[in-house]
């Protein structure tokens, strides 16, 4: 794992400061050759305090002005198009220009450091313009190079998913099918005197009938899903007799819609087996659905125990988690839990 500070890692960082050292090092040596013979000292050229007192110097407040323009254009704007940020070093090139050539004049006069003069301050602007179009085009491609590996990786790990799901997808569509004909056979097996029994069964193979479909497709209609969801809750009621009572508000105009198969099913069974089934008296689960502005709001609420750490409801099993799951990555939408009134618990969302 890559430290970092403040969010930048510390090999990058590493990399921008040896770069300017290297390069304040380089133009101190050019400096030291192209001067006369005279003022040649050699003790001068491995003289930190030489090198500080110029080249260090300006190279450190150029490294701080590099600092600034890297903030604006790759931190604060960076959700920017490219071209959009790439216009911005029409801002960022003259002002490091003159930063790092009047701030470095302004210290060095008051330090009583030497600078250049006369037509040789040229090189003052000349040479941090060339930094900067050098560095920011290697901080630009950089940038690239990091997108394109994580672009790349995603893609790796997406191909991972895809095949893990289309194998999950044959499971699923093997284990349904296999019990669904079994299910068939001891139905068949059944005597007519127990009608209870044989009728359980076949609802029991219409609800494997349906998991089969679910997975093979992508969405059903509304319909589909209440049709399931009732033979679900009818088992239920059969075991838990009058301690469970059911109410479905949904218009018929909604039933056509098209949803994501399963979505209801581990909600409902959330309200039966953790808010219904703790108590003595059993109670009631409300599935209400509604459209609004070309939304559909699924309310499902039960009058159960309830939970009151909310935060954890995700450890109560996979249905919830995968659930969720689901209507983040197909709709940018999230499960909502409250407490319903006068007890229980009452979950929300949208589509």
């Amino acid at each position: 794992m890559n430290k970092r500070i403040f969010g930048i890692k510390i090999f990058d960082i590493a990399a921008l400061l040896g770069t300017y050292l290297v390069l304040s090092i380089g133009y101190h040596i050019t400096l030291w050759f192209n001067r006369t013979e005279e003022f040649r000292v050699y003790s001068d050229l491995l003289n930190l305090e030489s090198w500080f007192n110029n080249e260090g110097l300006q190279y450190i407040i150029m490294l701080f002005a590099t600092s600034v323009v890297w903030i604006f254009i790759f931190r604060i704007f960076r959700q920017w198009k490219l071209w959009q940020r790439l216009l911005l070093h029409f801002l960022g090139l003259p002002f490091f220009v003159l930063f790092s050539w009047k701030i470095f004049y302004l210290i060095c006069e008051s330090l009583g450091y030497w600078h250049m003069s006369g037509p040789g301050q040229v090189w003052d602007i000349y040479i941090p313009t060339l930094i900067y179009l050098i560095q920011f085009s290697l901080l630009h491609a950089y940038e690239y190079y990091v997108i394109n590996q994580r672009k790349m990786q995603y893609e790796i790990e997406l191909k991972n998913v895809a095949l893990k799901s289309e194998l999950s997808a044959i499971k699923a569509q093997l284990n349904p099918h296999f019990l669904y004909n079994v299910f068939n056979t001891i139905n068949a097996s059944v005597p007519k005197e127990m009608e209870t029994t044989r009728e359980m069964i076949a609802e029991l193979s219409d609800l494997f009938r349906y998991q089969l479909k679910a997975s093979r497709e992508d969405f059903v209609t509304l319909e589909e899903e209440l049709d399931f969801v009732k033979k679900y809750l009818k088992l239920e009621q059969r075991r838990f007799e009058d301690r469970l009572k059911i109410n479905i508000n949904v218009p018929d105009d909604l039933l056509s819609k098209k949803i994501p198969p399963m979505i209801l099913q581990p909600l409902v069974e959330n309200s039966v087996k953790h808010g219904i089934s703790p108590l003595v008296e059993g109670g009631k689960i409300d599935i209400i659905i509604s459209e609004k502005e070309d939304k559909l709001i699924f309310e499902i609420s039960d009058t159960g125990v309830g939970i009151k750490n909310k935060e954890n409801i995700f450890n109560l099993g996979v249905g919830l988690s995968n659930t969720q799951k689901r209507l983040q990555k197909m709709y940018n939408s999230t499960l909502e839990f409250s407490d319903n009134v006068p007890s229980g618990l009452k979950v929300y969302f949208e589509l």
